[in-house]
């Protein structure tokens, strides 16, 4: 599937939602297309910091989101809300005209479902904990807080740990693997 490329220094993951501002005219015209066909883009980790340098490696593993509300925000920059639908791999990339990345990607296969289990009950605790915050509470996320994948996708996105650390969360595709590794994270934090 072709489909535009938008490299971010954030992840989103299945379910999960993210606001975006877009003032560059190439996103801007991407989102209009977006719009008009009814169709998604993929966000891509980029490898480096910067997401202005329109040469940034990106890694080949993202998230195909929707754009699920748009509105101007008071800056006057346009503001859109994207849901996750499905992880996909980059098979090639090249770059428009107007700096937009293109991609050829493929569907991912889709993780297995696993219930919570009791020694995973403190990240649940912690998501919950997360959830009340009135940032996280716009977004209007739905979580599943009995599903293992539901769990880790959003406390990766939402835990302030390393990019690069969360770009392998995005990657592993066994949600008990990435239970074990984030209650890791957690039980070091604390």
């Amino acid at each position: 599937m072709k489909t535009p490329l938008f490299p971010l220094n954030s992840v989103v993951l299945p379910r999960g939602r993210v606001p975006l501002q877009l003032f560059e005219p190439r996103y801007l015209d991407m989102l209009s297309e977006c719009m008009k066909t009814n169709r998604g883009f993929v966000i891509v980790m980029l490898k480096g910091e910067k997401e202005t340098d329109a040469n940034a490696e990106f890694y080949d593993i993202g998230t195909y989101v929707r754009i699920v509300d748009f509105r101007q925000l008071e800056n006057g920059l346009l503001g859109i809300t994207v849901e996750g639908e499905g992880k996909v791999v980059v098979i090639k990339s090249w770059k428009q005209a107007d700096g937009l990345q293109i991609g050829e990607v493929e569907w991912l296969m889709e993780e297995p479902e696993h219930a919570i289990t009791e020694e995973y009950e403190e990240l649940v605790s912690v998501l919950r904990a997360l959830a009340q915050h009135p940032v996280v509470k716009e977004l209007e996320m739905r979580i599943d807080y009995t599903d293992c994948r539901d769990v880790g996708w959003r406390l990766t996105e939402l835990l302030p740990i390393d990019k690069h650390e969360k770009q392998r969360m995005v990657e592993l595709t066994n949600p008990l693997e990435r239970l074990g590794i984030l209650l890791g994270i957690i039980q070091q934090m604390e």
